[in-house]
């Protein structure tokens, strides 16, 4: 796995933690190469012949799949094996956090301001429901939690238990996601020079940081629900020598004045919301954007062109890992909500994103994937 990018809020394990750490990505590596795999031949051997012998036919989509699969214990091993590594890597990385926050909190006050980008609150948010409900993707206090007016902890337990989660596959800076949806409007808006940039649901401004080096004369902001988390974002990209301004708000309804950005944008975070706020947010969107302005809202693989099995596989994370909603956005005609939002049907489409990953991506239940992306122009 490759070393993660250093930074000043970047937590630094000692010797036991970045080993405990370790012992769960190499299980990780395991369960998806070696574990993982078996789903497909106990289906195509076992649970597969069992279902046409029993009904006359083979399972019409993923929930008959889910149906006579999870009642499979080579499935159910798989399965629970996924989930405890997965609450063991968060486990593992806050007691780095925990022993580390002290310097963390310290250096992020230190590189505040370093290239003059911002860091805004507004002490009466209020954070989305679909985001409190539960703590999603597992993570303990989700990315809304804060303990303190200088805590950095959700945002470094965050940083550093994806790139684990990922296996470093996202990028020694956790930047791929931003990277391919930036090779793809630039292919496709190849003149297009944007002067002020929104990224909604920022998280740690991995993504973010790519448009601003890609636009390096742009305005950019960023936006979401966190205290802590957004701290630490700010600090992250000041000391990586990027001036974006961070704010505390909610994409659904934001601060910003009417056509005010030339390109709205977010990063596999519409699956989190909820079927009412996918369409606020693209209206939102709309209201931001000058005339003839994009928005590009990419998200997690599809499931409908799926076949059935590779379909149950590649929702694994909607079951198992406090992703509800995914199941639901992933079958979404996102190109009509557009429509419902006041784009034009001319205007507005789905795309698929070839990925601007190396290697394998963990979790989806297939390979050669391609990111679908709301694509609309004002």
């Amino acid at each position: 796995m490759p070393s993660q990018h250093a930074h000043a809020v970047l937590v630094d394990p000692i010797h036991d933690e970045q080993s405990r750490q370790d012992y769960y990505m190499d299980v990780r590596r395991h369960l998806a190469s070696q574990v993982a795999p078996g789903n497909k031949t106990v289906y195509q051997n076992q649970v597969g012949p069992t279902f046409v012998k029993e009904n006359g036919r083979e399972p019409k989509d993923r929930h008959e799949v889910r149906g006579v699969m999870t009642q499979n214990g080579y499935y159910q091993m798989y399965s629970a094996m996924q989930r405890h590594t997965q609450e063991m890597t968060w486990d593992a990385v806050i007691d780095s956090v925990e022993r580390d926050l002290p310097r963390l909190k310290e250096n992020a006050k230190k590189v505040s301001g370093k290239t003059g980008g911002t860091f805004k609150l507004d002490p009466n948010f209020e954070v989305p429901y679909y985001l409190s409900f539960y703590d999603i993707h597992l993570q303990p206090g989700a990315y809304h939690m804060t303990h303190d007016d200088e805590d950095v902890s959700a945002g470094a337990l965050y940083d550093r238990g994806t790139f684990l989660y990922t296996l470093g596959n996202i990028g020694s800076r956790m930047d791929y996601l931003g990277r391919t949806l930036l090779e793809y409007f630039k292919k496709q808006f190849p003149d297009v020079r944007p002067k002020r940039i929104l990224d909604m649901g920022c998280s740690v401004g991995q993504s973010t940081i790519a448009w601003s080096e890609a636009f390096p004369d742009a305005e950019i902001h960023a936006i979401d629900v966190g205290e802590s988390l957004l701290r630490y974002a700010h600090a992250r990209a000041e000391d990586l020598g990027h001036k974006i301004h961070f704010s505390q708000q909610n994409a659904e309804k934001t601060n910003f004045e009417d056509g005010s950005f030339d390109v709205v944008i977010s990063h596999i975070i519409m699956h989190e919301t909820s079927t009412k706020a996918v369409v606020k947010i693209f209206e939102e969107s709309r209201r931001l954007l000058k005339d003839g302005g994009i928005m590009i809202h990419m998200d997690n693989p599809r499931l409908k062109e799926l076949p059935p099995l590779e379909s149950f596989l590649a929702e694994w994370e909607v079951y198992n890992n406090n992703e509800r909603f995914g199941g639901t956005y992933r079958e979404m005609d996102v190109a009509a909500e557009a429509v419902k939002a006041g784009f034009s049907g001319e205007n507005a489409s789905m795309e698929m994103i070839d990925v601007y990953m190396p290697g394998k991506v963990m979790n989806y239940g297939t390979n050669g994937i391609k990111f679908p992306a709301c694509v609309a122009r004002k």
